[in-house]
């Protein structure tokens, strides 16, 4: 059966210069402590949030990495909701800006999988490929 709705158009958050300048600047020095600094300061941010969560995640930290995955993919739906979303339809990885929330939402994924949540593990995965299978190409393989 084929839909006959169109999909709805991408949505492409926008972006944030002044929590960009502060994420290049935690970068040069790549230490928890800038990382979760830009957090503090910009907490609407996603990308602060989704590379808290890689590096707990991958340094053995499942459960901060899970909070820490959770925070960005919330405030990250709040964006989605205010630049139009509705709830579906594509999120692109090409946008620069999307890639915090795609971030989160993959860290999220694999999170809650370690911790045995494996609905929400695949909840977030479907939801990941829905947004753009891109994402998930592009974050398993980094």
């Amino acid at each position: 059966m084929q839909n006959l709705l169109p999909e709805p158009p991408a949505t492409l958050l926008p972006g944030d210069d002044a929590a960009e300048a502060a994420l290049a600047a935690a970068r040069a020095t790549d230490t928890d402590e800038a990382y979760a600094s830009v957090a503090a300061q910009h907490p609407t941010f996603s990308a602060a949030w989704g590379i808290l969560g890689a590096r707990a995640l991958g340094s053995g930290q499942v459960v901060a990495a899970y909070a820490y995955a959770r925070t960005g993919y919330h405030r990250g739906l709040d964006q989605l909701r205010r630049s139009g979303w509705k709830g579906h339809g594509p999120v692109p990885w090409s946008h620069e800006p999307n890639r915090g929330f795609l971030r989160c939402l993959y860290v999220l994924s694999r999170a809650a999988g370690e911790i045995g949540e494996s609905d929400e593990a695949a909840r977030c995965a479907q939801f990941l490929r829905d947004c753009d299978p891109a994402a998930g190409d592009a974050l398993s393989s980094s």
